[in-house]
């Protein structure tokens, strides 16, 4: 064959192959759409996820099933959805740890997320909360200014584990404000929380979940702070980090949706619709705040890049400069 014959079929093959991709993406989804969570049944992630999937799945005509794959910090699940067929019938649960820390955290990651994710959409964000023993707030006269001047011997703090949100914020807390401060994780939630009530650990910093708000509304803690830019809608009474002194200070876990690089770009544009819409209702609205998550705007794809390259970038200097190394 020579070389214009050769160059005649190869363009041939082309225009065949792009009506036929417009196509698929035209007919997608004649079937059920898998959304790996890379988190346990139970928890506020699992159950946002489901609330939402059921609106999206009536919007798409097809059914969203999740998926949960826990296990290494969220990097399991997460790595399961990166190597998914990149077809849009599998999609995965993004959250600050496996998209943002755990490549700093992690001497090495089975996945890269830029390299192997495509963004859809952030969904929420969800600020930590800052809780103290409330005998020892009394006795101690504990306010947020004087835990930043904290000096002397380290004070010991929990957290729900090693290179979670309220364990990064926590750090970035104390490298703002050269607070004296000593981390002690605990595996999940639960046991920090029960000890910090019991006395065991005067502090702990949470993500502010259903869990956490209970012990607060109960008095069995006392809240101190929370670490998004603006107050927390259900405990306007609570100041923010940022209103002692620390205006800069911000810090937030969050979700959103991820699709393994290579999905066709007009399937990641429709879920990117589809999902915008369902996180524009009031009813998810009102959901999100129940559970303690901070609905946001519809942002986009490009937005959501953007976003995690931020996010990135400021964990790995909050990892290398405290030196946290996962177990």
């Amino acid at each position: 064959m020579n070389r214009r014959n050769w160059c005649l079929l190869l363009l041939s093959a082309c225009a065949l192959a792009s009506p036929g991709a417009a196509v698929h993406a035209q007919e997608w989804p004649t079937r059920p759409i898998r959304w790996i969570v890379p988190q346990p049944p139970g928890g506020t992630a699992d159950f946002i996820a489901r609330a939402v999937a059921e609106k999206v799945s009536q919007r798409l005509g097809q059914p969203i099933f999740i998926d949960n794959k826990p296990g290494a910090g969220g990097n399991m699940g997460t790595d399961l959805g990166a190597k998914a067929r990149p077809d849009g019938y599998t999609i995965v649960l993004g959250t600050i740890g496996p998209i943002a820390v755990n490549s700093s955290l992690y001497a090495q990651l089975p996945f890269d997320p830029e390299r192997d994710l495509v963004p859809v959409t952030l969904m929420a964000d969800y600020p930590c909360i800052i809780l103290a023993n409330p005998a020892y707030a009394q006795k101690t006269q504990l306010t947020l200014a004087s835990l930043r001047a904290h000096q002397g011997a380290p004070l010991s703090y929990a957290s729900p584990g090693i290179g979670t949100s309220p364990h990064l914020a926590a750090e970035l807390f104390a490298m703002s404000s050269g607070a004296k401060l000593m981390h002690v994780p605990y595996k999940g939630s639960a046991a920090g929380l029960n000890d910090v009530v019991a006395g065991h650990v005067p502090l702990m910093v949470d993500a502010l979940q259903p869990t956490a708000l209970a012990f607060v509304r109960s008095g069995m803690l006392k809240a101190i702070a929370v670490t998004s830019s603006t107050r927390a809608p259900n405990l306007p009474d609570v100041p923010t980090v940022a209103e002692a002194g620390m205006p800069d200070f911000q810090v937030t876990g969050w979700m959103g949706v991820l699709a393994p690089k290579g999905t066709p770009e007009p399937i990641v544009h429709r879920l990117d619709q589809e999902f915008s819409a369902v996180l524009a209702m009031p009813e998810i609205k009102a959901l999100f705040a129940d559970k303690g998550a901070m609905n946001i705007p519809p942002t986009g794809q490009a937005y959501f890049a953007k976003f995690i390259r931020s996010e990135t970038q400021t964990w790995r200097k909050v990892v290398k400069t405290a030196n946290i190394q996962a177990e």
